[in-house]
């Protein structure tokens, strides 16, 4: 198909007119684009692809508030998820199989949750090319800064995108920003929530300053 034409946007989903060879005009909507290869105009269709789901791995069921947090924020972006419970040390094997199928079931981002050694994050990125996102856990000994540092000096080829201590929401929020690069009902909805996160601080700076007039 040649000759596409853009004919609007709103909400982050796209409209537009394609002729193909024969010169018809063919009507395309939603998560349909085009995108140009060496001059000519292909059709990306993403309404039929399912959505690629996020799996979240606990190395202790102690780390259950921290999930929660994540299961929470994709569930507000109706985001597919799984919940694990694998450590690194006590069962390595299970723990590796899961990262190495991950790509082939669907997997498009991976959560590791683990405090002190927390070598979970890294195990998990060791046996895939999925992305691994780490959250160091707040423990009574070193309050998180021996997980932290366990979760984030990885080396080099192996990388973690490590979030703060016991950071749930924004492990969760970086996922469902991983899967929006492909997605753009996903970008919508992210940026959405960016608008309205910032109206809040805004409500809250005009009452601070009519109360302080």
């Amino acid at each position: 198909m040649t000759d596409g034409k853009n004919v609007e946007h709103h909400l982050g989903v796209r409209e537009f007119y394609l002729a193909d060879r024969l010169g018809a005009l063919v009507f395309f909507r939603e998560q349909v684009r085009p995108y140009l290869v060496f001059g000519h105009y292909f059709v990306s269709d993403r309404r039929n692809t399912k959505m690629k789901k996020v799996v979240i791995v606990m190395g202790s069921d102690s780390d259950m508030p921290i999930a929660e947090k994540a299961v929470a924020v994709l569930k507000e972006f109706e985001v597919p998820f799984e919940v694990h419970v694998y450590s690194a040390h006590r069962t390595p094997m299970q723990a590796a199989e899961l990262a190495e199928n991950a790509r082939k079931n669907g997997v498009g981002a991976i959560i590791g949750i683990a405090g002190m050694a927390a070598h979970l994050a890294g195990a998990l990125a060791a046996k895939t090319t999925v992305p691994v996102i780490g959250i160091p856990c707040k423990s009574a000994g070193l309050g998180g800064l021996d997980a932290l540092l366990s979760t984030v000096q990885m080396p080099s080829g192996i990388p973690v995108a490590t979030v703060a201590i016991d950071g749930g929401a924004n492990a969760a929020l970086l996922a469902v920003q991983i899967l929006a690069v492909g997605d753009d009902a996903l970008a919508v909805k992210l940026d959405a929530k960016r608008a309205a996160d910032a109206k809040k601080v805004l409500d809250k700076n005009a009452a601070a300053e009519v109360r302080f007039m």
